[in-house]
C-alpha cells in the first residue's frame, strides 16, 4: 500500500490480453474469469494461478488494486478521477484525459508506438510514458518470415522426400549427377525453388508488426516497400530500411506480400479480384493479421488461374477450420491455426513486465 494506505487505482483499456491485469492485481475478479484465463493458458503454463501468486509477489503495494476495464475511451474522464495508472493499447490520451486524472502517474503503452499518447503533454505533468514492445508481435513477424523461407524452399511439399521413390511419387525425376565433372547437389531435381535475398517484400501495414517483419527482413538482403495511409518517419524508414510505395505500385513490384493491417470496415475484403490482378504474376501472398482481409472467392479464383504463386494464412476463416476446406486442394497454401502469436509465454512476460514496471513507476 502506499503511505496513506490507499488502494491504488487503474484504468485499462479493455483487451482480451490486457484484462489480465484484472485478473491479477483485482481481487474482485470473478471466479469465472479467472478460470478461464487459466484454461487459456494452460497448454503452455499448467500453473496460472501459481504464475499469478508470484506477479502479485513482485508487485508489491500494487496489489491488491483495483483495476477499471474500459470498453471505449469515451468512459476515461470518469474513470480517470481518482486513477494512479493508465493502461491503453489505442486509445487517445491528450491534454484533456491528463487533465480528468490530478492523480495520474503514469500511462502504460500496450506496444511501442506512443503516436496515441501526447507524451509532451504527460511530460509537462510529470506523468510517465511507458511502452512494452510486445513478444506477440515478434512471433508474428517471425511466422511470416518462415512462411517466406518455406515457400521459397519448397519445405512444406519436399521435407522427408529422401528416396527415388518417395520423390517419383511426388512428381519429380531424381537422377544423380555424373560426378566424374559435376557436384551431385540437387539430384533430386526439384525445380523452382527460390532465395528472399535479391527479392522484394511489400508490407500492407506499417505498424509495430509490419516493422518488427521489416526488421527480420531486411537481414535478408530482401528490397522492403510498405503501405499505409501515413508515411513512417524519414528517420525511421532509413533505420528500418524500407521505401513507401503507392498500394498499387506495392503489389506490382513485390515478390511477397504480407498482409499486417487491423480487421475494420475499410480492409475487410481489401484484397479483392482488383488487387489481386494487381499482384506481381507468381507472388507470394502472407497473411498473418486476419482472414477477412482477404477476399475468400478471390483469392481462390487466384490459385486456381495459377496468377498467385502461393498463399498463407493464419488464421482462418474458420475457427476451428475444415478438414475438406477447398484451399487445402492447392499444394501452394499453406495454413496453420492461430497460433502466429505463440507461445503463450509471449503474453505473460508482456503483462509481467508491465506490472513491474508499473508498479515501480508508482513507488511500490
Amino acid at each position: 500500500m502506499t503511505s496513506s494506505d490507499r488502494q491504488p487505482v487503474l484504468v485499462v483499456e479493455d483487451d482480451p490480453f490486457t484484462r489480465i491485469t484484472h485478473v491479477v492485481l483485482d481481487p474482485r475478479t470473478s471466479e469465472e474469469r479467472r478460470a478461464a484465463f487459466a484454461d487459456f493458458f494452460a497448454h503452455d503454463l499448467p500453473d496460472f494461478e501459481g504464475w499469478c501468486e508470484r506477479v502479485r509477489r513482485g508487485a508489491d503495494g500494487l496489489y491488491p488494486a483495483e483495476v477499471r476495464l474500459l470498453a471505449g475511451e469515451e468512459e476515461l474522464p470518469a474513470a480517470l478521477q481518482d486513477a494512479d495508472g493508465l493502461l491503453v493499447e489505442s486509445f487517445h490520451v491528450g491534454l484533456a484525459e491528463l487533465e480528468s486524472g490530478p492523480r495520474l502517474k503514469v500511462v502504460q503503452k500496450y506496444g511501442t508506438n506512443i503516436r496515441n499518447i501526447d507524451a509532451e503533454a504527460c511530460a509537462a505533468r510529470g506523468i510517465k510514458v511507458l511502452t512494452q514492445r510486445r513478444r506477440a508481435n515478434i512471433a508474428c513477424a517471425e511466422l511470416t518470415v518462415a512462411l517466406m523461407l518455406t515457400f521459397a524452399k519448397k519445405l512444406h511439399q519436399i521435407a522427408g522426400l529422401i528416396s527415388v521413390e518417395q520423390l517419383q511419387a511426388a512428381g519429380y525425376s531424381p537422377k544423380t549427377f555424373d560426378q566424374r565433372h559435376t557436384a551431385n547437389s540437387g539430384w533430386a531435381r526439384i525445380g523452382g525453388l527460390r532465395m528472399l535475398y535479391g527479392s522484394t517484400l511489400g508490407i500492407v501495414g506499417m505498424g509495430e508488426i509490419g516493422r518488427e517483419l521489416a526488421r527480420r527482413a531486411a537481414p535478408f538482403g530482401m528490397r522492403i516497400l510498405y503501405y499505409q495511409r501515413h508515411h513512417v518517419p524519414e528517420a525511421e524508414e532509413r533505420e528500418l530500411g524500407v521505401e513507401y510505395a503507392p498500394f498499387e505500385d506495392l503489389l506490382g513490384q513485390s515478390d511477397w506480400v504480407s498482409i499486417q493491417l487491423p480487421i475494420t470496415p475499410s480492409t475487410r475484403n481489401l484484397f479483392d479480384r482488383t488487387r489481386f490482378a494487381q499482384m506481381k504474376p507468381g507472388s507470394f501472398l502472407v497473411n498473418t493479421a486476419r482472414a477477412q482481409i482477404v477476399d475468400r472467392a478471390a483469392v481462390l479464383e487466384a490459385l486456381t488461374s495459377g496468377h498467385l504463386g502461393g498463399f498463407a494464412l493464419d488464421p482462418l476463416y474458420e475457427e476451428p477450420g475444415r478438414a475438406d476446406d477447398e484451399l487445402l486442394a492447392f499444394e501452394n497454401v499453406i495454413l496453420t491455426p492461430h497460433t502466429a502469436a505463440q507461445p503463450r509465454f509471449n503474453a505473460l512476460q508482456d503483462l509481467e513486465e508491465m506490472i513491474f514496471g508499473l508498479a515501480r513507476a508508482l513507488g511500490y
